[in-house]
């Protein structure tokens, strides 16, 4: 059994001032994860996060729940 390797990518909004994450979505169907690191870092940790939690920030993120006021 061959093991999937993350295939990582960065937003198309993120700009380069370096506060960026990075993930990799390939994932998602034959692990049910997303994960998650930081792009700065690249040989450090991942966050393995599940797909809905994934899907339930992502959809905060658009609806404006994490604005600051």
């Amino acid at each position: 059994m061959k093991t999937e390797s993350p295939r990582w990518f960065k937003s198309s909004y993120s700009s380069n001032g370096g506060d960026c994450v990075e993930v990799a979505a390939n994932l998602v169907a034959s692990r049910g994860i997303v994960p998650v690191r930081d792009s700065k870092c690249v040989d450090g940790p991942v966050l393995d996060v599940r797909t809905a939690a994934f899907s339930a920030f992502v959809a905060g993120v658009q609806a404006g729940s994490f604005d600051a006021f």
